[in-house]
């Protein structure tokens, strides 16, 4: 049988000690060269070893040392070696040791008395213990604090033992009187632990005659108290009114830990408003006040578990929270927004907003370390502000306005998405912004923010003075036509041949990329980075424009861009200019400037040419320039934008969805009791015990207290390992909860004979890591026994518990086998479904490596019920809007994301067509940065994909 082990140490298997070494270490006079065997013994009895000639050397050779470390290591020899034969009887060499345990307890220096007492907290055997016993009581009076407080522990654990009361029957009187006297902190501690185990309501008299003086305790101490108070409280619900006081009186305690403590026991036990406004008031305290960033990061998880139970309440801390940003660390930064976006009201946006605004002009002034990825969480927080509450916008679009130049892509990326989605819902700031973004669009630095700027000049320039500054800026960045000269082309031929390999990776770096309805598309890199400078760049003018940079550098995608934006501004021209002169003057201009991007992309300048997607808008920017009706005028000027409203509502709907969803809480039975507040008595009650119980009634009025098992899903989980028919009959119920797996198997004795050595043995397959060693049991006839196994896991993946119970019947002499059903461990228990931004996923699909591809293959014939089973199956949140998914066209495609318990991100895109025989045909794709991850989700779809099931 497995014994339990009170000691480890690490053993290097490399370099085995011999035994005739250590026994001539051991004999020798050399004290340094005898600690050095005894700790090589000691490593050899942890694994396994058994040097049984050692015991006798020791005894002559080492138990008369006058050495304290030589006496030490003498001490967790004897812990470690077997002191009983197989019959469970103490072995006779053991007075030996027992007379020595006897000298130290009475030895003239404190450290070896304190040791010993030490040692024998890990003692069992009753033989041992019993001579020793009226020593180990004469030292709980010793002059030294270190042998009381050791004394203490000794007496502890020697009254826990089965035996432990008759031993030391008057044990709990003794530590009572001894607490009462006692002043050092630690042996307080002790005598109080001792009895808070021992006799618990001797702890609780103790605490309630010394309650005035417990802000005096030593910080130990208040942790102990606070430990009793919970396990009381938890016995009987009634009586935690009185221990509440208690608590909040801690709270003022200096020591950081004990606050800590404080207030999670408070949150633990009470619901009440004032009880809980304490915890937060001390966590906020705690989170400014501490310099260590774990602790930080645990504090604003206890905050954000708040929330999700009171957020009323922490609706009034959310300056405090905000308070956090003033830390340097990133991950703390992120918690915090997170934590306050969360709790922002009409109340207090104004002051939250405030906030970030000084926040993004820290970002602008100090040059720190993460600047760039700082500044755009703080641009989305605002810009989920000012979406919520739209009468903030005002204040703070012109300010981020001024980061569109931003070096973080990013970052200027989020902020135009912002101003885009502003601008729409904000028509008051229109004239503003558009004004704005004409006079900073010079300074924008990277191609898709230069996109998406475009498309808004093309889109809210409505006033003949706006569009003619939208078509002056545009022109003004291109800079003079033509954009290359004919000497410039040759010069660029022969560059080119000298240097193709360098341009290679600037200009023509293509890599696959997935698209919004989940096709790939090719894009140059170039898309992704900042401009480069324009000292780089090939060009007939000294100073160069942003936009003629990016062209220049190949981007045919934003020239594009350009010659819409272009059509658009001269289309809406002609609505507003009374004169048709200047309209065809500009008209005129625009084709010229489409005719040389046009040019340019088809010309032997730049070593990559135009692609064909670029080519064909250009081309029909020029034809609807050349030949405008109604129709097509009221589409580009129109339909854009109505397209645009649409995809802005769609999202508010989501999200208001999702807020009801999340709103959603079981509900009492009709027949549950509602005890009202007015009616309550109060007789002898604080008005926090008050509160409290009112809380309580409410909690059970709303079935709190009751909603948090479901047996059904309780019984799913339980599986059959062995048949009817075998002798042993076992089932597992599985437990996972992030990192563990517990297995609780009951096993099933169905023959008439006893069972001895029965044991449970299991393996696993995958990242799953069995934590302790199976054990042997004896099982009576027609009996049952619960087996717990604990197993640890380290990664996504699916794993396989496998194994065999094996026993040994009295008339048989060979062991017994019952081979057991594999366990497998599902991946749906590590992923739950998450949100991602559409650019976010995008970038982790072109950077992630590992890509499992699955073939469709189903029976179910509607693209939509397809998308819907995948989703059920994988547990995870479809990312592509409903209203994308609309419509029926014969073909489907969606983003699905999830995330892991271990941080790892799961990234799926369904493609599916449907086929003239009515057959769905397509592929489902699965990125992620492990593989595990990867291929066991694919498992899973495959399994899953078929329908039905």
């Amino acid at each position: 049988m497995e014994k339990s082990c009170t000691l480890l140490v690490h053993f290097d298997k490399g370099t085995p000690a011999l035994a005739n070494e250590i026994k001539e270490a051991l004999e020798g006079n050399d004290i340094p060269a005898k600690i050095d065997a005894m700790k090589k013994a000691i490593m050899l009895l942890l694994n396994g070893e058994t040097i049984p000639q050692l015991f006798i050397t020791i005894v002559r050779y080492v138990l008369p040392s006058d050495d304290h470390t030589i006496q030490k290591l003498l001490l967790l020899y004897i812990e470690i070696i077997e002191k009983t034969d197989s019959q469970g009887r103490v072995l006779q060499e053991m007075i030996l040791i027992c007379q020595n345990l006897l000298n130290n307890l009475n030895h003239p220096n404190e450290y070896i008395r304190g040791v010993t007492l030490r040692f024998l907290c890990r003692l069992k055997e009753n033989e041992i213990i019993e001579p020793l016993i009226p020593t180990v009581l004469s030292n709980l009076e010793h002059r030294h604090p270190f042998v009381r407080r050791n004394a203490i522990l000794a007496v502890m654990s020697i009254y826990k033992l089965p035996q432990g009361e008759q031993l030391l029957d008057n044990a709990p009187d003794l530590i009572e009187k001894m607490l009462s006297t006692e002043q050092d902190p630690s042996a307080k501690r002790n005598a109080f632990l001792m009895l808070f185990n021992s006799a618990q309501d001797r702890a609780v008299n103790y605490l309630f005659t010394h309650v005035d003086r417990i802000n005096d305790w030593g910080e130990q101490l208040q942790m102990v108290v606070l430990e009793l108070i919970r396990k009381v409280c938890r016995a009987n619900r009634g009586e935690k009114g009185k221990y509440i006081k208690i608590i909040i009186s801690l709270l003022n305690a200096p020591s950081a830990a004990v606050v800590y403590e404080c207030a999670g026991t408070l949150v633990s036990l009470s619901s009440a408003p004032t009880a809980i406004r304490a915890a937060a008031n001390t966590y906020c305290q705690l989170l400014l006040s501490q310099s260590d960033n774990n602790v930080k990061l645990i504090v604003l998880d206890r905050l954000n578990e708040l929330k999700a139970l009171h957020r009323d309440i922490m609706v009034d801390m959310i300056m405090d929270v905000l308070r956090a940003l003033s830390s340097p660390n990133l991950d703390i930064r992120r918690k915090t927004v997170d934590i306050v976006l969360e709790l922002i009201t009409s109340r207090n946006v104004d002051e939250v907003v405030l906030m970030l605004k000084k926040e993004v002009m820290k970002t602008q002034s100090a040059e720190l370390e993460k600047n760039g990825e700082y500044r755009q969480m703080l641009v989305q927080a605002i810009h989920f502000c000012a979406i919520k509450f739209p009468e903030v916008a005002s204040t703070v679009v012109h300010l981020l306005m001024d980061f569109l130049g931003d070096s973080n892509v990013a970052s200027a990326m989020d902020v135009i998405v912002f101003v885009r989605e502003i601008i729409e819902t904000n028509p008051k700031l229109r004239v503003s912004i558009v004004t704005r973004l004409l006079d900073t669009f010079y300074q924008i630095r990277a191609a898709r923010v230069c996109s998406c700027a475009l498309w808004i000049i093309g889109e809210y320039c409505l006033s003949l003075s706006e569009v003619d500054s939208g078509i002056a800026t545009i022109k003004q960045c291109l800079g003079e036509l033509p954009f290359y000269t004919i000497s410039e082309e040759g010069e660029s031929q022969d560059a080119s041949k000298n240097s193709q390999q360098t341009n290679s990776v600037t200009l023509s770096s293509r890599r696959p990329a997935i698209l919004a309805d989940g096709t790939y598309a090719t894009q140059s890199a170039a898309l992704e980075t900042a401009m480069s400078p324009p000292t780089l760049v090939q060009g007939s003018m000294a100073s160069v424009g942003n936009l003629r940079s990016l062209i220049l550098a190949g981007d045919f995608f934003l020239a594009a861009v350009v010659s819409c934006t272009l059509a658009k501004l001269v289309l809406r021209l002609n609505e507003v200019q009374p004169s048709k002169v200047e309209v065809n003057k500009m008209t005129t201009e625009a084709l010229l400037i489409l005719v040389s991007l046009l040019q340019l992309g088809l010309s032997s300048f730049l070593p990559q040419p135009i692609d064909n997607d670029s080519y064909d808008r250009i081309v029909l920017c020029i034809r609807l320039l050349c030949n405008t009706g109604d129709e097509v005028r009221k589409i580009w000027l129109e339909s854009c934008r109505q397209s645009f409203v649409k995809m802005l509502a769609d999202k508010q709907l989501r999200e208001t969805e999702e807020i009801k969803a999340k709103a959603q809480i079981s509900n009492a039975q009709p027949d549950d009791l509602i005890d009202f507040y007015h009616l309550k008595s109060r007789k002898g009650m604080s008005q926090l015990e008050l509160e409290d119980e009112v809380q309580d009634d409410l909690k059970r009025a709303t079935g709190e207290f009751t909603k948090d098992g479901d047996d059904a899903n309780k019984l799913n989980r339980i599986l059959q390992l062995t048949g009817f028919s075998d002798p042993v009959y076992a089932e597992a119920y599985v437990t996972v909860h992030h990192y563990d797996i517990v297995l609780d198997v009951t096993v099933i004795n169905r023959t008439k004979e006893t069972l001895q050595n029965l044991c449970l043995e299991l393996a696993t397959m995958g990242d799953l890591k069995l934590v302790e060693r199976p054990q042997n049991y004896t099982l009576a006839p027609e009996s049952s026994k619960q087996i717990r196994a604990n197993i640890k896991v380290s990664s996504t993946e699916t794993g396989v518990i496998f194994g065999n119970i094996v026993y040994e019947t009295s008339n048989v002499l060979e062991r017994n086998v019952v081979v057991l059903n594999d366990i497998h461990i599902d991946i749906m228990d590590y992923i739950s479904p998450a949100t991602c931004a559409d650019v976010a996923f995008r970038t982790m699909w072109a950077e992630f490596e590992w890509e499992n591809k699955v073939a469709v293959n189903t029976v179910i014939q509607e693209e939509k019920q397809f998308l819907n089973h995948i989703i059920k199956s994988t547990n995870m949140k479809c990312l592509t809007p409903l209203s994308a998914l609309e419509g029926e066209c014969g073909f489907l495609a969606a983003n699905l994301y999830a995330k892991s318990i271990f941080g790892e991100d799961a990234l799926v895109n369904v493609s599916v067509e449907k086929q003239a025989d009515g057959k769905l045909s397509g592929y489902i794709r699965i990125r992620s940065k492990t593989q595990g991850i990867a291929l066991s989700l694919g498992d899973k779809i495959t399994l899953k994909q078929k329908g039905g099931a």
